[in-house]
């Protein structure tokens, strides 16, 4: 190597670390950082005062009384005891900040004050509910929870149709984007300027000049990375709609805790997308980063739309000064086309209602479960309540399968995820992993019968944290495509061996044993 080469090698170098210091995730990270810093301070100052020191005591009994009469989570709770047992001056600063956050607040108060005022904007068909309770009344009872929950009821009248990759996805949705009329609503966790997006905003535009109102909103913390400064403004001078959900800040909060991880798109009210299919090129494969992008998502068309044009409204209206008229989205006259095609039940879920929806729609799955159960997930960091669920069903005889990366995206995940292996394949689950790169579907099926896909990871941040979405599927043809998807990934996958698990480094595992204290964190 020349002398020139090596000297332009190093100015490109200093350049990137330049770009770095000065870019918004470095100083975001680094205020981070100081706030936090001030927090381990102020908890020394505190542990080192004898005064200060007896208080700390008195609330370290107190609290310790307080998260175990908790109704949240069990391993949650018992991650906060740990900490302030350990760590009491910071474990007790750092739980009182979390516990009382304003953000959050704000946004829970504004969610309960819109769900209030649209509880009864979907009514739904008793007709439908009789079928059910007929058929399978344990699917009544799931549909009248999910209603009870989130406002969604199940519905008929729907045409389905499963997509096995972004590719796939990405046609249809441009299709349908150039047949909209009326108006298009969009909410993704990831927005990406790249080759699929730049596409899709062409299309947009183009829309916003035949007179179709185009909203977008797209997650605050995500967009950090992915897109430019104030990047909604841009989409407003071209006439959409558009906002980031719970803008990020530089300042340390658990508001930012709680992202909006959806995936919707509707289209007039009559078609909707779901699925864990994000608007960036990786997502689609023109880019590789993480081998072949296995990913899914389903397409609806008829009714059951409603159900992702209710969710989208109310989401967007958290930031809004006022609630705005869902009544004119809503009311949309469908024609009776697909009426004999199964059940569909759009779901919502979110992490201020103490509900949890999403976990309890996988719970109904796999207790239900007769025949098999089969499962894609990225990440595999349960709770007690679904690693006994699982193992139950395997016991009682279900082929329970589970497909996972086979190369991961966040290394510390696939470690804390392999932790489970053992476990679950003792008990009689098998665990394959996806050889020819990255699955981020989420998908339970079961019995030929039931099948749900959505946004929700098998997770603590998916499960309990993140605002998801997802769509249950009954008796519906689409189940079959799914099926046969997931037996084609079973024959790219490779099946993890009980001895190997057992065989894996020492320090793999003791790192695995250490991070996973620090799931529900994660």
């Amino acid at each position: 190597m020349d002398q020139n080469t090596i000297n332009k090698t190093k100015d490109k170098g200093k350049k990137g670390l330049a770009t770095f210091l000065f870019s918004r995730i470095f100083i975001f990270g680094l205020m981070i950082a100081l706030q936090v810093l001030i927090f381990v301070l102020l908890a020394y100052n505190a542990s080192v005062s004898k005064t200060m020191s007896y208080v700390v005591m008195f609330l370290q009994f107190w609290l310790v009384i307080y998260i175990v009469n908790d109704k949240s989570d069990p391993t949650m709770k018992l991650i906060w005891v740990i900490f302030i047992m350990f760590v009491p001056a910071l474990g007790i600063m750092m739980y009182l900040y979390n516990k009382f956050q304003l953000g959050s607040f704000r946004i829970k108060k504004r969610l309960e004050n819109i769900k209030l005022r649209t509880e009864n904007a979907l009514i739904p068909d008793q007709n439908i509910y009789n079928e059910l309770q007929i058929q399978e009344k344990q699917v009544s009872m799931l549909a009248k929870y999910v209603y009870d929950h989130t406002g969604c009821p199940v519905y008929r009248n729907t045409e389905v149709t499963y997509f096995n990759c972004g590719e796939e996805k990405y046609r249809a949705l441009v299709e349908q984007l150039e047949e909209a009329r009326e108006y298009i609503f969009m909410e993704y966790f990831i927005i990406q300027e790249g080759r699929v997006w730049d596409s899709i905003l062409r299309i947009l535009e183009k829309k916003v000049q035949q007179g179709v109102e185009v909203r977008v909103m797209y997650d605050g913390l995500c967009s950090l990375s992915k897109l430019p400064i104030g990047y909604f403004k841009k989409l407003r001078k071209k006439g959409i709609k558009s906002k980031p959900f719970a803008r990020v800040v530089p300042f340390f909060t658990t508001e930012q805790n709680n992202r909006d991880h959806r995936k919707i798109l509707v289209i007039d009210g009559k078609v909707a997308f779901t699925g864990g299919i994000n608007l960036a090129d990786e997502y689609m494969n023109v880019v590789e980063k993480f081998g072949y992008w296995k990913d899914t998502a389903v397409m609806l068309r008829g009714d059951a739309a409603k159900s992702y044009t209710l969710m989208f409204l109310q989401m967007w209206n958290v930031s809004e000064k006022t609630i705005g008229n869902f009544d004119k989205y809503l009311n949309v006259k469908i024609p009776e086309n697909f009426s004999n095609d199964g059940y569909v039940i759009g779901y919502a879920d979110e992490p201020f209602d103490n509900e949890r929806v999403g976990e309890s729609v996988y719970l109904h799955i796999i207790n239900t479960a007769n025949r098999y159960l089969h499962i894609v997930t990225p990440y595999l960091v349960i709770d007690n309540v679904m690693m006994t669920s699982l193992k139950f069903a395997a016991k009682r005889g279900v082929d329970v399968k589970i497909v996972m990366p086979g190369i991961p995206d966040k290394a510390y995940a696939y470690c804390i995820a392999r932790t489970y292996y053992s476990e679950l394949i003792e008990a009689g689950v098998e665990i394959y992993e996806y050889t020819p790169g990255f699955t981020h579907a989420k998908m339970f099926i079961s019995d030929d019968e039931k099948a749900t896909v959505g946004t929700i990871n098998l997770d603590y941040r998916s499960l309990y944290l993140h605002f998801e979405n997802g769509c249950f599927i009954y008796k519906n043809k689409t189940i079959l495509d799914i099926e046969d998807d997931y037996q084609q990934m079973l024959s790219e996958s490779k099946k993890v061996s009980l001895i190997e698990c057992r065989n894996r480094p020492v320090l793999y595992k003791i790192c695995g044993k250490l991070l996973r204290l620090l799931a529900p964190l994660m």
